[in-house]
């Protein structure tokens, strides 16, 4: 009896001590960098719903820094502010699909606490993707923040308590959203995600307060009855578009054509470039096929691969490179 009552004790306070990626810039965060090479577009409109002062004033009215603009291009901290539940969404000039680890970053514009690396003043929101732009579904989230985030009082929080919020790591660093943990979920196609939906939280510990997937309070700055109050949006990076390979500069559109996809036995390939070569891999980087290339159509005999997802890299002479995934039936 002793032992069982030990094992209550010890799974009944997990959640309270669980610890995830700490601060970007301490070893083990899983933070994106605005000039991560992995980095393929940035996102090229944003719509804003402002959101309130406080919530719990609306006749204070609404936040105003910032326009939507300043929530599309590359990170740069120039940020556009929701407010107390205040909405943006942003689309890309292609569908995001579920890729290896993650497949988008959101940026905020958060300041380290120049005492602890480990803690910064941060202001969070959850995130949404959806398919077609009118069903949403959000990623699970966690914040195990106990302190009250008062703000202007010098309050900081760890990152190490929170996951799947925007706004956890500093400016210039983006929170890694990957679309694998949405497997499954109705009316959401994780291979063609079309718009991602950043909600600002509420850091209120009364009514007014929102909590994580656990039921949990989550604790940000509140009221922050400034014009830049709320979750401020400074950028949002893919990392997973078809055709769009890591190039360091803005967005490059593809010039090819894949088909049938899915495919049985025979995959074509149709480039308005001139291809030198062309490699298959497994979603693990296992090369299973390579072949050159001396002009711009190919056909890959792919009948002896097993089923599942696979990527097909294409190189050109000049050392441009792009990808695209596939599905073998």
């Amino acid at each position: 009896m002793r032992q069982f009552v030990l094992l209550c004790m010890v799974c009944c306070t997990m959640p309270a001590l669980a610890q995830y990626a700490p601060q970007a810039g301490v070893a083990g965060s899983d933070a994106i960098g605005k000039d991560d090479t992995r980095i393929v577009a940035w996102a090229k409109t944003c719509t804003v719903e402002r959101g309130w002062l406080n919530i719990a004033d609306k006749s204070k009215g609404q936040v105003t820094l910032g326009d939507p603009g300043n929530g599309i291009g590359k990170s740069d901290n120039v940020v556009v502010s929701l407010g107390d539940s205040g909405v943006a969404v942003v689309t890309f000039s292609g569908a995001l699909y579920n890729g290896p680890g993650p497949d988008f970053a959101v940026f905020e514009n958060g300041f380290v606490n120049g005492a602890d690396p480990e803690e910064a003043f941060l202001e969070l929101a959850f995130v949404e993707v959806s398919s077609d732009g009118v069903n949403y579904t959000r990623f699970a989230a966690s914040s195990l923040t106990d302190t009250p985030q008062v703000p202007m009082a010098g309050v900081y929080m760890n990152a190490r308590k929170v996951n799947n919020l925007a706004g956890k790591y500093r400016a210039g660093y983006g929170t890694p959203f990957d679309l694998e943990e949405l497997k499954g979920s109705p009316d959401l196609d994780i291979d063609h995600i079309t718009h991602v939906r950043i909600v600002d939280v509420i850091g209120d510990l009364g009514s007014h307060g929102t909590t994580d997937t656990a039921g949990n309070k989550i604790n940000d700055p509140y009221p922050t009855e400034i014009p830049s109050g709320g979750f401020d949006l400074d950028a949002v990076a893919a990392l997973s578009i078809p055709g769009w390979w890591p190039a360091g500069i803005d967005d490059v559109a593809t010039n090819y054509r894949i088909y049938p996809n899915p495919a049985i036995d025979v995959l074509h390939v149709d480039c308005e470039m001139q291809l030198k070569n062309m490699t298959v891999t497994t979603v693990t980087g296992v090369a299973v096929i390579q072949l050159p290339m001396n002009g711009q159509h190919a056909k890959v005999d792919i009948g002896h691969l097993t089923t599942g997802i696979y990527y097909l890299i294409l190189n050109d002479a000049n050392g441009n490179q792009w990808v695209e995934r596939f599905t073998k039936y």
